[in-house]
């Protein structure tokens, strides 16, 4: 038996209103780096579907920049901590996951804070990182050893970028809150000049063109400034007025005549550097309308590509490929920010909804995130659960705006009207055209979104899954209720399995409903007969060390699939309960979600806000 990663289908990048998203490329054109949570996604850009994650930070991640060589990725974490690591060694290969373990070149301390941005010398040899520290707010290190090779002085206030000119003699630019830009001469680097009076607000960007021979500012008063990239001096002011909200991004085309910013006016502009103006719009979202979450907060033009292609991102995380001559994005890129709380299959679908209550319509075949279009959740999604009772596949979602919602499968949008409740659920299941779900106190019953009814309970419900007319529920009491559904009724059986020893905190019954698979909160797994006498399988599975968040049959119900808190995913057979497969650190902060995308593949979700894909073999 074995599992392996087949895929990792990446988180969005993590944005913050009001400060800019590094995006950064290889030199080749075939990947963009970016931080997310506390991992780092390295994405193929023709391809999205492939990614590798490193997952070496233990804090929140907040910026990552290839090197010029492309062998390597420096990335730096709100701790004040930069790791510099190899991105195409060995087992560097499609879906994994880079660790510490892989080949890491160093790990260094800058600051006592937030790394706000990190640039690469010409040559691979020396960083330079800046971001909010207290003692200072940047430093200058060699990649391979740490070694100090400079000082970033000059700033009285945080630094939000830096850039350094890829040729001899060495220079670097640092742009700050405190409304100036820093020029340094190195190496080793030193302060050189104060550049103040250009930015009357905080500068966002700084960017050497690829021949060195001018520099670009951009910051939140709108204003984009070009500078001589050897000495310094001030040059031009461009296109002022024509950006009407603070630029949080500057990337330079590879003939260094062209550059693209993007704004928080929801604009991508490509620049002519030599004539001043703008050669080429994109506004996201509704022309005239103002929309938040299509604020550009980010943007690169990636070098060694032939298309011209530019990539930005927005306030929501989506990544937009720009192509000059298209009015809109050809592609846009999606996926979760904050960790996958809830997941559901249906036909060739896997749904997702996540913390800040977003839902994600996954093509299994692609790999590839679409949006549920409509009015969807506020807030935590606590439950997805799957349905075609009604002839047209659907799914139910319930969040912690105290809503139920309905989701047509085909159209992959909201359906109807949302349903109002007045608790917090804590899951959903759905059989025979009814849907139950689990308040703090109680079961309640809907219809098409009517409640039918409601069966009070004097435990307090902790999960939920029915397969035809039997309705499981685990409690805090350690046990599993049994109750029959007869049209919109519940009927108590007074039967309860008593095997746990601990909160139950997962139930999933199989296919054909014949088998009910119990997790409990301190990470044992339980397997029975369903119906009639509940006859126990197995007590076996307990590799778990943490809570069981999810369980799922394959489709012949000979083996389930488990995901837990302690970040691994693990397979059991009933043919041979000793025995199991596992996927060790399958998600950063805890799996969330696992469910059969056919025979022999599972799909998990987790804390890190990725969906992964493991092949499945020898059952």
């Amino acid at each position: 038996m074995s599992i392996v990663s087949e895929a990792i289908w990446a988180a969005s990048p993590t944005t913050t209103r009001g400060q800019p998203t590094p995006l950064s490329s290889d030199p080749k054109g075939e990947r963009i780096a970016y931080a997310s949570n506390k991992s780092i996604f390295l994405r193929n850009i023709d391809n999205p579907a492939i990614s590798k994650q490193y997952t070496a930070h233990t804090t929140q991640t907040s910026v990552a920049r290839f090197s010029p060589s492309g062998y390597y990725v420096a990335s730096g974490d709100v701790s004040g901590t930069v790791r510099v690591w190899d991105c195409v060694g060995e087992g560097a290969t499609k879906g994994t996951t880079l660790t510490a373990l892989f080949l890491p070149a160093g790990e260094y301390h800058i600051i006592s804070g937030r790394i706000n941005d990190i640039a690469w010398d010409g040559d691979s040899q020396r960083i330079i990182a800046v971001g909010d520290g207290k003692e200072r707010f940047g430093h200058c290190i060699t990649a391979d050893s740490g070694n100090s090779v400079g000082e970033i002085s000059g700033h009285s206030s945080q630094i939000n970028s830096v850039s350094i000119r890829q040729q001899r003699p060495l220079r670097a630019v640092t742009g700050s809150d405190d409304t100036s830009l820093v020029f340094y001469h190195g190496a080793p680097f030193k302060f050189n000049t104060n550049l103040r009076g250009q930015h009357s607000r905080f500068v966002f960007g700084t960017a050497f063109s690829p021949d060195g021979s001018v520099f670009g500012s951009v910051g939140a008063d709108k204003k984009i400034w070009l500078f001589d990239g050897k000495t310094g001096e001030q040059k031009v002011a461009v296109g002022d007025g024509v950006h009407t909200g603070s630029i949080f991004g500057i990337s330079w085309s590879k003939d260094s005549k062209q550059f693209v910013t993007a704004s928080a006016d929801q604009t991508v502009r490509i620049w002519d550097a030599e004539a001043g103006k703008a050669v080429q719009r994109w506004r996201m979202g509704e022309e005239g309308v103002v929309s938040i979450p299509d604020q550009q907060m980010g943007v690169v033009w990636p070098s060694g590509r032939s298309d011209g292609l530019v990539i930005s991102v927005d306030l929501e995380g989506n990544l937009n490929y720009l192509v000059p001559g298209s009015q809109k994005p050809t592609q846009v890129v999606r996926g979760h920010q904050k960790n996958v709380t809830a997941a559901a299959i249906s036909d060739s679908t896997f749904f997702t909804g996540s913390f800040e209550g977003r839902i994600r319509a996954w093509d299994i075949a692609t790999g590839l995130a679409d949006k549920v279009d409509g009015d969807g959740h506020s807030n935590y999604v606590a439950g997805l659960t799957a349905t075609s009772a009604k002839g047209e596949p659907q799914v139910y979602s319930v969040g912690w705006d105290d809503s139920l919602r309905s989701i047509s499968v085909p159209t992959k949008t909201f359906t109807g009207s949302s349903t109002s409740l007045k608790y917090q659920p804590k899951g959903v299941t759905t059989t025979s055209g009814t849907i139950l779900i689990v308040a703090p106190e109680s079961i309640e019953l809907y219809n098409d979104g009517e409640t039918v009814g409601s069966f009070p309970v004097k435990y307090t419900p902790t999960a939920i899954a029915a397969s035809g007319s039997t309705v499981a529920v685990g409690g805090d009491d350690k046990l599993v209720h049994i109750y029959t559904l007869t049209g919109t009724t519940l009927k108590d059986t007074s039967t309860e399995l008593r095997r746990a020893t601990s909160p139950i905190s997962a139930l999933a019954f199989s296919a054909n409903g014949e088998r009910l698979a119990v997790g409990a909160a301190n990470g044992k797994i339980y397997a029975y007969e369903a119906g009639g006498e509940w006859k126990l399988i197995t007590d076996r599975w307990s590799a778990h060390t943490a809570r069981i968040t999810s369980l799922a049959w394959d489709e012949g119900a000979e083996a389930a699939a488990s995901g837990s808190l302690d970040t691994n995913v693990m397979v059991w057979s009933v043919k041979d309960p000793g025995k199991r497969i596992k996927a060790l650190n399958a998600h950063k902060d805890g799996v969330t979600g696992v469910a059969w995308a056919g025979a022999g593949k599972v799909v998990s979700t987790g804390g890190d806000a990725a969906v992964k894909v493991w092949k499945v073999g020898g059952f």
